[in-house]
């Protein structure tokens, strides 16, 4: 690959989506396991619910990069 940013960005985003799913994953399992059906589930939605703000976060700074590259072509 000769874009080495945008190797940089693909391999970032690969490895946030394994930690994410690791995360739900694993730990909707253990919480299963431990606790039962009901508990995983709640657990569950707990984790996905904590990670809007970060999605939200993520989309806004998506937008702003997208605004300044359309703005430095013009």
């Amino acid at each position: 690959m000769s874009d080495l940013r945008r190797y940089s960005r693909q391999t970032m985003r690969r490895l946030i989506t394994g930690g994410l799913v690791l995360l739900i994953a694993v730990g909707g399992i253990l919480i299963y396991w431990i606790y039962g059906a009901g508990a995983a589930f709640l657990g569950i939605f707990c984790i996905l619910i904590g990670l809007v703000p970060v999605g939200l976060i993520i989309i806004i700074l998506g937008i702003m990069e997208w605004i300044v590259e359309r703005n430095r072509e013009q």
